[in-house]
Parts: C-alpha cells; structure tokens; sequence
C-alpha cells in the first residue's frame, strides 16, 4: 500500500457505527478510505451483541433439555441428562463472528470503500499515520469521522488478570467455571450471568447500587428478579466489591454491603461488568482540538465536533451506547458531507436488555412522563393472556406489553415489554412511535392471530378503557 493516501472522507473504527458510515459514504460515490485495528465489525460484532447473543442461545437450548431430563413436559423427555462442550460452543460462536465480519469485508470493497488494517495516530485534525503490518501509512482526509467505539470499564480495585475479566474474555472462556461471581448487575452482568447459570454454573451478583437494571422501570425489572429468586440465584444490592485475592486455588472477593461487616466470596471467575466507557485514548485525540462533554466527544444534532470537517458518532459521544445508534448517525454523518440535509432527532432509541426474560424499552415509562409534567393513560396487556405465548411456553414468567399516551390526545409516549422473545416487538414499538402513533392506530391496526405482536393492540385498548381479552 502506498506511504501517502489523501481521501475525502476518513473514517477511523470499522464497528457499527464506521463501517455503515463507511459503506454509505462510498455508495454516494465519496472517496473513502477506513481504518481498523482490529477485525471488521467492532465490539459489537467481535466481542460483543452478537457473540454473547449466541451464547445466550446456546445456553437457554441447553438448559431447556436439561430441564426435560428431570421433568418431561409437553410429551417431550430425555432419558438422560445432555452434554454441553464449551469449546465447541465456542467454535459455533466464532464462525457466526467469522461469517458476519466477512461479510462487513464485502459490503465495504462493493462500495468501493479502501480499508487500511492497522493502528491511526493523529498528529492533527485532519492528518494521521496508521501503523499497519508492512509500513506506516499517512493518511490525509478533508472529513474525518470518528468512530472508535468504547472499552469495558474496569474498577481499580479488581485489576484484570489471573481469573478477573471483563466480558471480552467471558464470551472466549477455554473452560466453564464452577464459582462466577459477577460485579454488576446492568445489562451486561445479568445477560451474561444468566447465560452461565443456565449452562450450570454457581452465580452470584454484586451490585453497589439498591437495584439491578436501574435504567428500567421497576414493573419491568420484576419478571427478572423473579426469575433469579426462583433459581437461587443470590443478588447482593448497596453492595461494593472491595478487593480479589487468589486464596484455596480460586478467588477470594471481599464485598461490603451498606454498613454491614465486609464479607468474603469465593469464585473461580470474577466477571467485572460494570459499564463501558469511550474509547478515547491511543489514537491521538489530544492533538484535535476537540470540546469534551466529560467523558465523551462533545457534537452537535448532526454529530459535528468543534473541528470543522471532524464528526464523531457512536458510543464515542455519549449514551445511550448502543450499536445501533451508531449506526443511524453513521448513516446520516455520510449523507450529510455528501450534501444531502438531515439530522439526529430521533423520537426514541430502542432499548432491549437479554436477560430472562427479555425486557425492551422505547420511548418514555409512565414516571417518566410523569416527571415531565405529562398526564398520560396506560394499558398493559399480560403475556398469560396471549395464545401465541402460551403455546410457547411463554406465558407464566410475568411477561406483558405496556403503552403510555398522552391523556389529552393519546398520542403514544412509550411502548415497554417484558417477556419471552420481546425483543422482536422492538422494532414495531419503535416505528409507532417514530410515525406518532396514536393510541387508535395501534388499537385499530389488525394483527396477525396467533402471535405475541397482539398483545400490543391489546395494551392499546387497554389504555382506551375497552380491552377485549382480559
């Protein structure tokens, strides 16, 4: 590859965010030139939404035949318990990764995007050398798109290494401990400290605030405790790990609860899930003049930084840090430079959290709007009450969908849900809202019977005062 590359637009992270920008850019016939250091795909594809969500597959498969060895159900029994082989788990996992990666490999070379592998530093705004495997490479762009992502963030106390990981490593792991304690109860630690329970191994949580899933509402929260009280499953609230020593062959972590005498847990794992943080270091950002907004890239409604030419998107500008956010300002930032008009206002960003069950959250919760000085109406339609779930076995986990209007003109302010395989009634809840739905379109709109998407219709009317189901 040449020393030198001058291109129109530059983007530096091949995740969600800068490879759509990417691909975008290109099909709108703009010279553009991405750098990654990693695989194409980003966290959220290497390391991150799609390898755990495959874990989380294998591990509710799992645990469902599991349960049918000790108790047939449905005429349906196993006469002995299965087998699980993490590393061949592992290896399903890792070529969903492979196929996914090539294929953001082949979307970028259609659009004749050019990928340099590699390292960028920059020495200015608009100007930086990538280390690849062969040569340094300088690469000078009249846009630069910043797309760098985020990293787990860690706790002092509890350092990486020698049985302490973050969720990179959890997703790789060469055997299944017997002993996980899990340092955050977000979605992060819980999605994937379910997943390990559900493959057999000893889970304990550790959470510093009183709740777990602060970002949602407690009605959808409950569904999940229930979940993990059922199984066992200890969650320590107001709780703060303090220290991790090795001790017996495993780990020892000390835990204070309020003002409660420090305690010791023993593990063989320590998963510390405690959030993420931008990915803001390594790549020469103090040489960009930029304005921050504490952690993150401080950008306009067009993700414009203070640097002329200089936009920033994804998890690098603040919450909420989801791939899929990334995504769309990605998407816009290149229509933008190609000069087409468009901004950032979405009227709400989808929000789904894999626990068990599924929670997904979109637009405003009733104390939200509440909060906001909004008299509003609700209807909330109960999972028990749906035949699709019900023949899913899907109807007795305190599941429901609940929509939030406004009182006066029932426009829709929120759709939440909590259940088995909500997560697929997300993108629907999210375009009523996008479209400024009323409570009457959605009561109004015919659903295909049987299938979990009545339940919204049905919430709908709820709302109105006149359900036909319960």
């Amino acid at each position: 590859m040449s020393g030198k590359i001058t291109t129109q637009v530059l983007v530096v992270g091949g995740g969600p965010g800068g490879y759509v920008a990417a691909i975008r850019a290109g099909q709108l016939g703009l010279d553009t030139t991405l750098v990654e250091a990693d695989r194409l795909g980003g966290t959220c594809l290497i390391r991150g939404c799609i390898p755990s969500k495959a874990l989380i597959h294998v591990a509710s498969r799992f645990a469902g035949l599991q349960q049918l060895s000790v108790a047939p159900h449905a005429g349906i029994a196993l006469k002995s318990e299965p087998d699980f082989d993490l590393p061949a788990a592992i290896q399903w996992k890792d070529g969903i990764v492979d196929k996914l990666s090539t294929g953001v490999a082949g979307l970028l070379k259609k659009a004749k995007v050019r990928v340099v592998h590699g390292t960028a530093k920059f020495a200015d705004a608009k100007t930086c050398t990538v280390q690849t495997g062969d040569a340094p490479v300088e690469i000078t762009a009249e846009h630069v798109i910043l797309a760098t992502g985020s990293v787990a963030a860690g706790l002092p106390q509890l350092p990486w290494g020698d049985g302490v990981i973050s969720s990179t490593e959890a997703l790789s792991l060469p055997a299944l401990p017997k002993r996980l304690v899990v340092v955050g109860a977000g979605y992060i630690g819980l999605e994937l400290g379910i997943a390990f329970a559900k493959l057999g191994v000893e889970v304990r949580f550790v959470e510093a605030l009183d709740r777990m899933l602060p970002s949602y509402d407690r009605a959808l929260v409950r569904p999940v405790e229930q979940w993990l009280k059922k199984r066992g499953i200890e969650v320590l609230l107001n709780t703060k790990a303090q220290d991790v020593a090795r001790a017996n062959g495993g780990l020892r972590v000390t835990v204070q609860t309020g003002d409660a005498a420090p305690q010791d847990l023993a593990c063989d794992t320590l998963l510390v899930a405690v959030g993420r943080r931008p990915n803001t270091q390594g790549w020469g950002l103090e040489h960009m003049a930029l304005t921050m907004d504490g952690a993150f890239v401080k950008v306009d409604a067009q993700c414009r930084t203070a640097m002329h030419n200089v936009w920033a998107i994804g998890d690098l500008v603040g919450e909420p840090m989801l791939a899929h956010k990334a995504s769309a300002q990605g998407e816009m930032v290149a229509e933008i430079i190609a000069g087409k008009r468009r901004s950032f206002d979405p009227v709400a960003i989808p929000a789904v959290c894999f626990t068990e069950p599924e929670i997904v959250a979109v637009g405003l919760s009733p104390d939200e709007a509440k909060a906001q000085g909004i008299e509003t109406v609700t209807g909330q339609f109960p999972f028990a009450a749906n035949g699709r779930a019900l023949t899913m076995d899907a109807g007795g986990d305190g599941g429901f969908v609940r929509v939030t209007a406004r009182a006066d003109n029932h426009l829709v302010l929120g759709i939440h849900a909590v259940g088995a395989h909500v997560s697929d009634l997300s993108g629907e809840f999210a375009h009523a809202l996008e479209m400024g739905a009323r409570l009457e379109d959605i009561a109004h709109t015919i659903h295909v019977h049987p299938t979990l998407t009545e339940a919204v219709p049905e919430a709908a009317l709820g709302a109105l005062g006149h359900a036909l189901h319960i």
